[in-house]
């Protein structure tokens, strides 16, 4: 299982959910191009289809001819475009980004929330070590950075790492800029789908984004994630195992 996380974080945001999966499966939490941690983008700008290229070549470095895939956000991009190119035995996308248009302006204020998150946690990055101290904070900042409900849950550790992680970013001016770096209606599906959508997502809400992804994949499996925000991850990472095991079909003890 490849397991693809939100745009500007890092692999890590998995780490509270890889122990749940790795009863049922060899787990895998790359890190994308141009994030803290991954490969360095060799040229500019760098679109979405250079991000599934590049994940596409981790899949083959590793021997992964078709994994179970998940993905939250910008990694829903990445799992389902794989699956389009038949890398996928099945793909669970958890508020998976490119379900937007530029008619209907959804695309211009998915991309104005992110612009705003990368802005605000330069700024709030020289703080970060003492205000992140409190759990009150944790769970106040990550709330308005559209991220989580109950970021009171992450150690100071892992509040300030997703911080690190959103400032480190190479291509966060980049990536995911233009509204033609959307997914593409998929129908059939090529495997098993699910679009996990979060109940409380405030920067993809299920109105109209998860509306347009069930238009674009109308076989695929669809339902909502109750009490957590765009990164599923933060709130409640059993919930989010039990989700992708769910679609796996791996039975939960």
């Amino acid at each position: 299982m490849v397991l693809f996380h939100a745009f500007m974080l890092s692999g890590n945001v998995w780490q509270d959910v890889v122990p749940a999966l790795s009863d049922h499966h060899r787990v895998f939490t790359p890190t994308l191009l141009g994030h803290r941690g991954g490969p360095p983008a060799r040229h500019h700008p760098v679109r979405i289809w250079d991000v599934i290229d590049a994940a596409e070549g981790y899949l083959d470095e590793h021997g992964l001819r078709r994994p179970h895939l998940a993905g939250n956000s910008m990694g829903g991009f990445v799992a389902l475009e794989l699956a389009r190119r038949g890398r996928a035995a099945s793909v669970c996308a958890l508020s998976p980004a490119g379900f937007w248009s530029a008619e209907d302006g959804s695309h211009a204020r998915g991309a104005g929330k992110v612009r705003r998150i990368a802005t605000l946690s330069r700024l709030s990055r020289p703080m970060a070590p003492l205000v992140f101290r409190s759990a009150t904070v944790r769970r106040l900042s990550l709330r308005f950075l559209n991220s989580a409900c109950h970021g009171d849950r992450l150690t100071e550790a892992q509040a300030i790492g997703s911080v690190e992680d959103v400032v480190s970013c190479a291509v966060s001016n980049e990536l995911l800029s233009t509204a033609e770096e959307q997914i593409a209606p998929l129908d059939p599906l090529p495997c098993p789908v699910t679009i996990a959508w979060g109940e409380k997502d405030t920067l993809l809400p299920i109105e109209p984004y998860g509306r347009i992804a069930r238009q674009r994949l109308p076989r695929a499996s669809f339902e909502i994630v109750p009490g957590v925000n765009h990164v599923p991850m933060f709130d409640d990472p059993a919930l989010v195992a039990r989700t992708i095991l769910a679609v796996t079909g791996a039975s939960v003890r």
